[in-house]
């Protein structure tokens, strides 16, 4: 099958991979309700071109954190990504750094840090964090990803305890089991211990604790998961460096807002002090022009990566992000748009159905 959007790579990623490994890549929590609205929400989204201009040349770079990327169009950090393809998170770092875009390594990573690093040493990289119990380990794994390269640190904070994702109980399906879990491991460890527990994520962390972290790295700080002004506006307070609008891919607290719909009201409340970022539901090249019409410097991408990887491996992610990225730059051009900069709010009017 010719694979010509990212829904295309979603059905055959399906048909390769066993069902414990797609239900928990595909599921949401309790009812999915969240996950399905993310992408229905930017559906219901109209946009509204200008013509009559100039756009022989249209220029898909912008920046993030004062670094250039090729477009707006970088990698969420999402687990275990050796259930779809053997060298796991070193093919997509390897894809990201072709593509130059930014990819968020995730705490649960089944490839080591290091080696990640190694595998793409010219890679714009992000660490994401699930803030453990263990204060010590939270420390060890900061300044171990500081020491590495990484250029911030993003705190996932809508998971102070695991959703219910049904068909992963189902399924009865305990990845720490059966995966290595080696960004958790030192590297003398990885060398002699074949598992490593995971320290419970803390379910106490709160925003007192934010300048703790702040005073053990260099890295800005981004908080994942925002999704209501009042927590955006605090944010600022606590002088953190960005926020990603995310409600998990629909994987935590479900019937909450879809990350397109809680948007604006956490654009307006940040009032251009930091850069918002969003991921939740990007599937085409209008989704990245409405979403950046909607305030968001750069969306992320969570699923569509792991379906591009389960395909085919690192030329899979490739062509998942080379996709995106010309249907975005189609989107720009149909819609008079011939730089990032020009996409503004006049793009978008919200449907009525």
């Amino acid at each position: 099958m010719s694979l010509v959007c990212l829904m295309d790579f979603q059905a055959q990623a399906r048909e390769r991979l066993s069902k414990s490994s797609w239900d928990f890549i595909d599921g949401g929590a309790d009812e999915s309700i969240t996950r399905d609205d993310n992408i229905a929400a930017l559906r219901k989204i109209r946009l509204r071109p200008r013509y009559l201009r100039n756009v022989s040349e249209v220029d898909t770079r912008t920046t993030i954190q004062g670094e250039e990327i090729s477009a707006p169009i970088c990698i969420s950090p999402t687990a275990f990504h050796c259930i779809t393809w053997p060298d796991g998170e070193m093919s997509t770092a390897r894809a990201a750094q072709a593509a130059n875009i930014c990819y968020i390594t995730s705490t649960y990573s089944s490839c080591a840090l290091e080696d990640i690093v190694a595998t793409a040493p010219r890679g714009l990289r992000w660490f994401q964090l699930y803030v453990q119990s263990d204060w010590e380990l939270n420390k060890q794994l900061i300044q171990r990803v500081e020491s590495l390269g990484f250029k911030a640190l993003v705190i996932t904070v809508d998971a102070p305890v695991i959703g219910k994702r049904r068909q992963d109980i189902r399924n009865q399906l305990d990845l720490q089991k059966n995966l290595m879990l080696k960004d958790l491991q030192s590297p003398t460890e990885r060398n002699s211990a074949p598992c490593v527990q995971l320290d419970p994520i803390s379910s106490s962390f709160c925003w007192n604790k934010l300048s703790w972290l702040q005073s053990i790295t260099r890295l800005p700080i981004i908080l994942k998961g925002i999704l209501t002004k009042e927590d955006a506006e605090l944010a600022v307070k606590h002088n953190v460096q960005g926020i990603i609008v995310s409600n998990h891919g629909g994987r935590q607290l479900d019937e909450v807002l879809a990350s397109i719909d809680a948007l604006p009201e956490v654009v307006a409340a940040v009032n251009g002090k930091f850069e918002v970022y969003l991921d939740g539901g990007i599937r085409t090249g209008n989704d990245v022009l409405k979403a950046l019409a909607l305030g968001a410097k750069c969306i992320f991408l969570g699923r569509p990566i792991l379906w591009g990887l389960a395909c085919k491996g690192e030329r899979g992610v490739q062509e998942v992000l080379n996709i995106l990225k010309s249907e975005f730059h189609t989107s720009m051009s149909l819609a008079g748009c011939r730089s990032v900069s020009e996409i503004n709010r006049d793009l978008i009017q919200f449907s009525r159905l």
